[in-house]
């Protein structure tokens, strides 16, 4: 999946500009939330500035060039939505490797003993596990129960 793709089907997860006092990124717009990103004017933000930093800090640092197509926007959005690292972390338990939040050989090896399909729906439960814990769960539960449920037919569309 080429990044313009998923970075258009991000946007049907991230609406433009909010300011919900129970959502702790605070200010957010195309989904980039003023606690990340305190030196930008999150108000004012165009898309292109959105999609320049998707781009450099989370298609990049998931090394998303690299991943089946069909695992590709998962670990998109779900770095997008909790973190690189976490999401990496994530990916790794599902193929089952030690969860270091670093993507190497090992964890490569693993990924590709599993079938696109099988990765898909490991990451996704993975994501959904991760996210009941949260402490903003009972606020945002069915928005993320929601998101989840879009990925997983984005899943068996791709896969």
């Amino acid at each position: 999946m080429k990044f313009e793709d998923a970075f258009e089907r991000l946007l049907g997860h991230e609406g433009r500009y909010v300011n919900n006092p129970a959502d702790p990124g605070g200010e957010t717009n195309w989904g980039i939330s003023k606690r990340s990103y305190p030196e930008l004017d999150i108000k004012n933000l165009q898309r292109w500035e959105a999609q320049a930093i998707y781009r450099r800090d989370f298609w990049s640092r998931v090394n998303a060039d690299k991943l089946p197509d069909g695992v590709t926007f998962q670990l998109f959005d779900f770095a997008v939505n909790s973190g690189a690292e976490t999401a990496v972390r994530y990916l790794q338990r599902a193929v089952g490797v030690a969860d270091d939040g670093h993507w190497g050989p090992i964890s490569q090896v693993a990924l590709d003993k599993l079938s696109e399909p099988d990765l898909i729906m490991l990451v996704l439960a993975e994501r959904l596990d991760f996210m009941t814990r949260l402490k903003n769960w009972p606020d945002a539960s069915r928005g993320w129960a929601r998101r989840i449920a879009t990925n997983l037919r984005y899943g068996a569309e791709d896969s």
